[in-house]
């Protein structure tokens, strides 16, 4: 029987390009898969069910609130996101390790849960690179801009709380850190003790 997974949690302010990070260590880091969050709001385009969420609705969204079905959730803006006891725990049960996308509070609440979980925070060179990013962004108008800025704000000051922080201006060398961190950690002694058994006995 395989060991549970680990979980790393990524959290960034919006821009930042933790996704695009995310992606990376997905191809690139064997043994890891990620974490499918539910969302209340509709698919965007070149969105996918199952792949980039599960689009439910809202009503569902908070009867699964009402279930207790969630390890955590957070409403962001007008929309609902959240990680369902089920999935996470299909996931980690298979072996493999787990990474997913969180925002401070979703990262705080799963720290509560998972109490070795890894927390990773990306940041930003800096603040004028960020609006840069933002505001060449087809999706963002400017109110809505003034609005994710306060935001990164406010989630740049939590980063204190996590285990990393790595700052993403080269993604090859943000990518190379973030795959650093995971392939360190499957080297603790707690996560060889599978090997350690079968040499000792």
């Amino acid at each position: 029987m395989s060991s549970p997974g680990k979980l790393f949690v990524f959290s960034a302010p919006s821009g930042t390009g933790k996704s695009t990070v995310i992606r990376a260590l997905r191809q690139g880091v064997p043994g890891l898969c990620y974490s499918v969050s539910h969302t209340s709001r509709p698919p965007r385009k070149g969105e996918r069910e199952g792949v980039d969420y599960h689009f439910v609705a809202r009503s569902r969204f908070l009867e699964m609130i009402e279930a207790g079905d969630f390890v955590e959730w957070a409403r962001v803006y007008d929309d609902y996101y959240g990680t369902s006891f089920a999935g996470l725990e299909a996931l980690t049960a298979s072996g493999l390790d787990v990474v997913l996308d969180l925002d401070p509070k979703g990262a705080k609440n799963l720290k509560h849960y998972d109490p070795t979980c890894v927390l990773i925070f990306l940041l930003p060179p800096s603040l004028e690179t960020l609006e840069t990013r933002l505001r060449g962004r087809a999706t963002d108008g400017p109110r809505s801009v003034e609005k994710r800025l306060a935001q990164a704000r406010d989630e740049i000051s939590q980063c204190r709380h996590y285990d990393y922080v790595i700052v993403n201006d080269d993604l090859d060398r943000a990518v190379d850190e973030a795959r650093a961190v995971i392939i360190s950690d499957r080297c603790r002694v707690e996560r060889r003790e599978t090997a350690l058994l079968r040499l000792l006995g």
